[in-house]
């Protein structure tokens, strides 16, 4: 029985990366189509209603825009997947993969190499995640049913980050401090509700579990869909408030982070104790944040190259 039990664990554990590595890949396109899309989108300057119900309105219909949403509906579904089968600290952390799947294809776009920089540091991103997975746990944690009042106070925390984001962000703009604090700011809030989202997720798909009912008449469902779509618009205008090497660097480190923390505090998956497995959990994830936000700089430097071989 116990090595049955060990097979479907491992089973289990390979189908969560699987889909997560999957889903990475789609949003990885996503995030380069809908980032296009916003460099043609008007421009937003103050945070009025008017000017952003106009960005809005033009973002709905780009082609580009919408082609991230197809590219983004296959990255939900197979997140969707690995999120049913697997924890919030092992899911997310593998999501940030995407960086290294959109660097490829941007290199592949500009008909250029990758440095031997950029190996060391993709090597340096897959070994602190596999590492953090390993030396926390997370791989074999388990979720309990989630708290009430620990999700309250990280839902409310969740909304104060973004709000207190993005209103700077907007006063960055006004007082010309430049355009990469306000990027990175709204970055920070698009990493924070995509952490929430990925947390929603993971309550909707245990809801779904007890019938179709049981899911409709829950609010983890709405508040999934309002959240989902105020990230969506966020990115677009993070995407356009500055360079993208200010906005997917913050957007990617945020989103892991958080979302290890909304695991263990509102799903309480029990990671290990100890100050040893501790210490060598955060230097794990110190490593894969420096990785990710140095890649997602690259990266946005040969998503840049591309555009502009391609509109020359």
């Amino acid at each position: 029985m116990c090595a049955n039990g060990n097979g479907r664990e491992r089973v289990s554990l390979i189908s969560v990366v699987a889909a997560s590595l999957g889903s990475a890949a789609f949003f990885s396109v996503s995030t380069a189509l809908r980032h296009r899309s916003a460099g043609q989108m008007p421009r937003v300057h103050h945070f009025r209603p008017n000017e952003l119900l106009g960005f809005a309105a033009a973002t709905l219909r780009h082609p580009l825009w919408l082609g991230g949403i197809l590219a983004d509906v296959g990255g939900l579904g197979l997140q969707v997947l690995a999120l049913h089968l697997g924890s919030l600290t092992v899911v997310q952390p593998l999501l940030v993969s995407a960086v290294l799947f959109a660097l490829i294809v941007g290199h592949w776009v500009a008909g250029t190499r990758i440095s031997r920089r950029e190996v060391v540091l993709g090597a340096v991103l897959v070994l602190s995640v596999a590492g953090f997975l390993i030396v926390s746990g997370a791989a074999t944690a388990q979720a309990d049913r989630t708290d009430r009042l620990p999700a309250s106070l990280a839902a409310a925390t969740s909304l104060v980050v973004v709000a207190g984001c993005v209103i700077t962000s907007r006063r960055a703009t006004r007082r010309k401090l430049g355009s990469r604090r306000a990027a990175a700011l709204l970055g920070v809030a698009v990493g924070t509700i995509y952490a929430g989202t990925a947390a929603l997720i993971k309550a909707s798909t245990n809801l779904a579990q007890h019938g179709p009912a049981a899911l409709l008449t829950s609010w983890q469902l709405y508040a999934l869909l309002a959240a989902g779509a105020l990230g969506l618009f966020l990115a677009q205008v993070a995407f356009q408030a500055g360079p993208l090497t200010a906005s997917l660097p913050a957007t990617a480190t945020t989103d892991p982070l958080v979302s290890v923390l909304l695991g263990v505090v509102v799903y309480d998956e029990r990671l290990r104790s100890g100050v040893l497995p501790l210490l060598l959990s955060l230097l794990s994830l110190v490593l894969m944040s420096a990785a990710v936000a140095l890649l997602s700089q690259v990266r946005a430097v040969v998503e840049t190259t591309a555009r502009t071989q391609k509109m020359a």
